[in-house]
């Protein structure tokens, strides 16, 4: 079993890492490596009751929808199959020390299950129930063996991996012409680190220049983007990087006003006012994490593999950042599955 003290300290690494939707090229619940042996399964049946604590990494439009879909699907689970199913669902806020409480006082609570959304999140409940053992049901961890969630008997959960190569195949086809490309991140993102060396590396091989430009705040963000504005970039790449996400909205109006496109790795941008992106659907994703969870709690862990990778090849568009820039997204149509948004504000 993987030594756990080892995860605690990446998770200080990384306090704000997260997955959001993202592009995924695997198969709707293919098995990963085998995880090991677990805990005794519940009773299942009639009568019976279970306790789950969804915790979320931060509150946040993607994290929300994924956290409503579980606790829908948890609602109807138990009326599927008569029995009862509470739950708290509750956000540490961005904080790991309140994560870390709030997991601890769910293994205090004696909860049946945990179903953490987001790195960090899974990372601190994984180490919360270290002794309990209680099963850990992690949502849309992009790359669960690079958070160290792999090899853990008590942990699994699904996986949103980010296709970055596709993501940029879509600003190509978009713009055949692209001669420089900004990439838009936070350094503090775990999550981000593979996709923004996978953009440089496709970006290389293609004898394209990019520009990097990071940030930690929201007002760096949006200075990071004036910078790139201000660089003449073609395009913009931001992979599942939270920290940008949540400034979006402060920012998409001026990417708009200079003629660029941002290209994301997650749909919640793209309601926010960035212009596409490809990747899975949340309330599948939160949909099969309740399954998950609820297959763990009544029949152990032994069979179930270290993550699922949910299937993507949904490309949402928002069509007002479309119109605005005068592009013509019907060239995305043959990469996937086209879902047209408006910009909201949640």
């Amino acid at each position: 079993m993987k030594k756990l003290h080892n995860i605690l300290s990446l998770t200080a690494a990384a306090a704000l890492a997260l997955s959001l939707t993202a592009c995924s090229g695997g198969t709707q619940g293919a098995a990963q490596t085998p995880a090991a042996n677990s805990g005794t399964p519940a009773a299942s049946g009639d009568g019976a009751a279970y306790k789950v604590a969804v915790i979320k990494q931060m509150d946040h439009a993607s994290l929300d929808e994924i956290a409503n879909a579980i606790t829908a699907r948890l609602d109807e689970i138990a009326a599927e199959n008569g029995v009862t199913i509470t739950y708290d669902v509750t956000s540490g806020q961005g904080d790991q020390s309140v994560l870390r409480q709030l997991a601890d006082q769910a293994i205090a609570d004696g909860v049946d299950a945990i179903i953490p959304i987001a790195t960090t999140a899974a990372q601190v409940a994984a180490v919360s129930a270290e002794e309990s053992q209680t099963p850990v049901v992690f949502a849309a961890i992009s790359d669960p063996a690079a958070a160290q969630l792999t090899g853990i008997d008590y942990v699994t959960g699904t996986s949103d991996a980010l296709d970055t190569s596709l993501i940029l195949d879509m600003i190509f086809a978009q713009n055949p012409n692209a001669s420089k490309i900004g990439l838009l991140y936070s350094l503090s993102e775990a999550n981000s680190a593979t996709p923004i060396a996978d953009a440089k590396a496709y970006l290389e091989e293609k004898g394209v220049s990019y520009v990097e430009a990071t940030a930690n705040t929201n007002d760096e963000v949006i200075a990071a983007a004036s910078s790139l504005i201000a660089d003449g970039v073609d395009a913009i790449f931001t992979p599942t990087d939270n920290i940008i996400m949540a400034a979006e909205l402060a920012i998409y109006e001026d990417l708009i006003a200079a003629g660029i496109p941002h290209y994301t790795g997650a749909d919640s941008f793209v309601r926010n006012g960035a212009y596409a992106t490809c990747g899975v659907n949340y309330t599948d994703l939160g949909a099969q994490t309740a399954d998950l969870a609820y297959d763990a709690i009544t029949n152990g862990m032994d069979a179930m593999e270290d993550f699922y990778q949910v299937a993507g090849g949904i490309i949402t568009v928002n069509t007002e950042t479309a119109q605005s820039l005068g592009l013509d997204y019907s060239v995305f149509e043959s990469m996937g599955t086209l879902v047209p948004v408006t910009t909201t504000e949640d």
